[in-house]
């Protein structure tokens, strides 16, 4: 009898118990083959981007997991692990998956510590080509040198890391962010208890809702000024928090009771939110220095049973296909149409949400997205030379 391969899936997001989806599905999936531990930060500043939190543990983690020390947390490009990680490196493993950048400090550590015997491959999620400065170019280099292979979640990050030095001699899995299907799931009762707890009628006009950070690149502005000029009539349910909320709440103070702002929903009431919303609009707006890498709320939406209208930042119209629509990022008549036309149309509401209800479901739910996951694994530690059955887009094999 052939022993299960040991796999040591690291990364700092898995400080929240939700965050370790992957890893414990990579473990329910690979159970016959595999034997996982996950690695987590002991606690995590995380400065903007996350909230201060400690590791969260569950009673039911299918998979081991290990906590260890984690330094300057507040600064993502610099934080490095605790020496315990160096000893668990140590052992004998088949695969270490590092979802952490190439290019930060803990890239670096974790591929000078990693043994050279043993496969290392991470997650990037870059989809600018952009040029670091020092040391973080010399990280960058190092870490990719030492990599078996990498995995990134959209065509423009495949397209953008594939053409640069380095990258491009490795194999690549295009694998998509995962998706809870059985927490993210048509619940109208739970979406009936939040319009409650907003206090607004069940049977009121439907709820455009927006979901993720309130920054000026997630095109707050462009939804503001496309729902004034919507004329059939409508609620707008804004769920997240960040720097741009004070604007956000000047303009919804001269909309009356049809906007509601929430700041502190936590994840896992995210479902319940959603169940609320008729339509999510994601009108991302591409800077110099960022455009849309995947777009978790996309899924989460989809898999909710919302209809969906995106713009055509970054990967958004990748992740949609045609289970949404699509609108240009400056096109505010655009918009403007695209949400009226769906507030009248609950016919055309219902075709969207089927279509992204089914794409959730065959494309991006958890165990569809861990096998990917470890056919890639299984095709860089097998004696068949992995470049030559590397997985892209829906885990279909390629030349890289």
């Amino acid at each position: 009898m052939n022993r299960r391969r040991r796999l040591l899936s690291i990364a700092h997001s898995y400080v929240v118990t939700m965050n370790r989806r992957l890893a414990h599905e990579l473990a329910r999936v690979g159970s016959d083959q595999w034997e996982v531990t996950a690695v987590a930060p002991a606690y995590f500043h995380g400065g903007r981007d996350l909230r201060p939190v400690h590791l969260e543990t569950s009673g039911s983690e299918p998979c081991r997991l290990v906590p260890v020390s984690a330094y300057l947390t507040s600064r993502m490009h610099c934080f490095l692990y605790g020496r315990r990680l160096r000893s668990l490196l140590a052992e004998p493993w088949d695969l270490v998956h590092c979802w952490e950048e190439p290019y930060v400090l803990v890239g670096g550590q974790v591929a000078w510590w990693a043994p050279r015997r043993t496969p290392l491959v991470y997650r990037t999620a870059q989809s600018l080509n952009k040029s670091y400065p020092v040391p973080f170019n010399w990280i960058e280099k190092y870490a990719i040198n030492r990599a078996a292979g990498w995995i990134c979640s959209g065509h423009l990050v495949a397209q953008t890391l594939g053409a640069r030095s380095g990258y491009d001699r490795l194999p690549m899995a295009q694998i998509p962010l995962g998706v809870d299907v059985d927490r993210f799931c048509p619940n109208p009762a739970a979406g009936r208890a939040v319009m409650q707890r907003l206090g607004w009628d069940a049977d009121g006009p439907p709820v455009v809702g927006f979901l993720g950070r309130l920054v000026p690149e997630k095109g707050l502005e462009m939804l503001q000024r496309a729902l004034d000029h919507v004329a059939v009539p409508w609620r707008a349910l804004f769920v997240g928090s960040g720097p741009s909320e004070p604007g956000l709440r000047d303009w919804a103070a001269a909309q009356g009771d049809r906007v509601r702002i929430c700041n502190t929903v936590t994840h896992d009431q995210v479902p319940a939110y959603l169940n609320a919303m008729d339509v999510l609009c994601a009108p991302s707006q591409t800077t110099p220095t960022w455009k849309e890498q995947f777009g978790r709320m996309i899924v989460e939406a989809f898999a909710s049973g919302l209809a969906f209208i995106g713009s055509d930042s970054g990967e958004i119209p990748y992740v949609v296909e045609d289970a949404g629509v699509i609108v240009g990022e400056k096109d505010r008549a655009g918009w403007t149409d695209a949400i009226a036309h769906l507030l009248e149309s609950r016919a055309r509401r219902e075709e969207l949400a089927a279509r992204g209800l089914q794409r959730a479901h065959d494309e991006f739910a958890w165990p569809v997205v861990a096998r990917r996951y470890l056919d890639f694994f299984e095709s860089i530690g097998s004696k068949e030379d992995p470049r030559h059955i590397a997985l892209n887009g829906a885990g279909r094999a390629c030349l890289p």
